[in-house]
């Protein structure tokens, strides 16, 4: 299955011939007893550097990846395919404009990630049955490697067309509407879905889930974001703002979190997240005052510091699409950022 690209059903796209596998799985498996499942506690690197150094994730955490539309989110995810330290990826390209399939395979994944990955492919104009099947058959792919006691990296783009795809369905059969439009059984499916991600038994295998939510006018208070927050491990929000001033990845550190990260870093580590925080905080509360020459230098010692680290806070922030930043690095980066500050 390794670097094949297939639709919503498993029939291949990639015109290499048919698949060796003959296994036969459901599409919707038993839910994990939450009491067998292994806690979150070894750290998975992804590659990022404003990720592993400040919103550590863990394996078997499922996390959202909350964005507009042209923000970056696609590229986010292919430097996360291609640099992560799992063993194998499934990404799931779910009611996405089938142009982007091949753009995402080739130039944005490309063949070093597409050698260890499962790319399942049911874009905006397959029926809203195979958009819902194809999420169930990237998340079945993800739990058979699980299985295998491997640890994996499931990429789902996005959580909100397989929403919309259960709308369509459910609006069809005559279910009455709901929160804007979307049917109770919208809200019964996400968590279905999700859950069935994250750890196995002990010592087995791993999902590692990161699902975009499309964020409608930037609108944070959508019903599926609203939803989608409440049953993941944390969300990584991208800015449109970071995004028009040319700063990539545009993540939004203060909107950000990750709920494990407490389970994974040492003290050391945390107080660094937290003063790093505080620093790009009180700079940005003042960042008018700054920037007009209100403000005086000497009035505020923790604001002076904070202006005098935001040039590396931002070079911490920002990183190259081809550039890889592994755990290691990231931490190293975040102690030296501070060294260098006093």
């Amino acid at each position: 299955m390794l670097g094949r690209v297939v639709d919503a059903s498993g029939r291949p796209l990639d015109g290499l011939g048919p698949l060796a596998s003959k296994l036969d799985a459901p599409l919707s498996a038993p839910s994990i007893n939450p009491l067998d499942r292994e806690p979150i506690h070894h750290v998975l690197d992804v590659g990022v550097r404003a990720i592993n150094g400040l919103l550590t994730v863990g394996r078997g955490q499922r996390m959202g990846l909350f964005a507009g539309s042209g923000v970056g989110k696609s590229v986010l995810l292919g430097t996360m395919a291609r640099y992560t330290s799992a063993e194998v990826i499934v990404i799931g390209l779910i009611g996405e404009r089938g142009r982007e399939v091949k753009e995402f395979i080739e130039q944005i994944l490309g063949e070093d990630g597409l050698a260890r990955s499962v790319v399942v492919a049911a874009p905006a104009d397959v029926s809203p049955l195979l958009r819902m099947q194809g999420a169930a058959y990237a998340t079945s792919l993800a739990e058979y490697f699980r299985d295998q006691g491997k640890h994996v990296l499931l990429l789902m783009d996005s959580l909100t067309r397989y929403a919309m795809a259960q709308r369509e369905i459910a609006l069809a059969i005559g279910e009455p509407p709901a929160t804007k439009g979307y049917p109770p059984s919208v809200f019964a499916k996400l968590p279905a879905l999700v859950e069935r991600t994250g750890n196995g038994p002990e010592g087995g295998g791993s999902i590692t889930a990161f699902y975009t939510v499309l964020t409608e006018g930037d609108d944070q208070q959508d019903p599926i974001a609203d939803s989608a927050r409440a049953i993941l491990d944390g969300h990584i929000v991208l800015s449109r703002a970071l995004a028009e001033a040319g700063h990539y990845p545009a993540i939004d550190i203060e909107a950000s979190i990750s709920r494990a990260m407490t389970a994974l870093i040492d003290d050391a580590h945390l107080e660094r997240v937290r003063h790093f925080k505080q620093m790009l905080s009180r700079y940005q509360r003042n960042r008018d005052l700054i920037a007009v020459g209100a403000y005086a230098p000497g009035r505020d010692a923790q604001l002076d510091r904070a202006i005098a680290l935001y040039p590396r806070i931002e070079s911490f922030l920002q990183q190259g699409f081809r550039e890889c930043a592994p755990f290691a690095s990231s931490l190293a980066a975040l102690d030296a950022l501070f060294d260098q500050g006093g």
